[in-house]
């Protein structure tokens, strides 16, 4: 068995023992080093991130093949890419591109399919002059979102 096979073995055995945790990435360089990007749904702790460190370390043999290993959170500024990360980024901001479209939004709700946005917006009166601040929703399909990351306010 390959270096990576055992690794992305081991990667799945401790990712089941904590299953409030799951993976965002996994990559192995042709030089051996591991990097492992997870997120949670409570989101991740230096714990979580030591204790799949350790699954995949002490269990790989180091005389056998040298590598590197680096398990890490998933940044704020890295874009949302599995659905449970926007099920538990639901009430914050969103800044989402699906096709042309660019929208700034709050996260309302995130199903298995598609997620729904609602954000305020000046429009015209319908009569008279001036304009009138509106409440917008759009629901958009998983499959339709070319990038969405969260807005961080201070």
């Amino acid at each position: 068995m390959s270096l990576k096979d055992k690794a992305q073995k081991l990667l799945q055995e401790a990712l089941q023992q904590h299953p409030s945790l799951f993976l965002i990435d996994y990559k192995i360089s042709p030089d051996h080093s591991i990097e492992v990007i997870i997120d949670g749904d409570q989101g991740v702790k230096v714990e979580d991130c030591i204790a799949i460190s350790r699954a995949i370390e002490h269990n790989l043999d180091r005389e056998e093949e040298d590598f590197s290993l680096q398990v890490m959170s998933a940044g704020v500024s890295e874009g949302l890419k599995h659905i449970r990360q926007y099920k538990k980024n639901t009430g914050r901001k969103l800044k989402v591109k699906a096709g042309e479209e660019t929208i700034e939004g709050e996260l309302i709700s995130a199903t298995d399919t598609d997620i729904t946005l609602i954000w305020k917006a000046r429009e015209p009166k319908p009569i008279g002059k001036g304009k009138v601040t509106v409440t917008k929703e759009a629901v958009i399909a998983y499959k339709n979102i070319v990038e969405a990351k969260v807005m961080i306010t201070f």
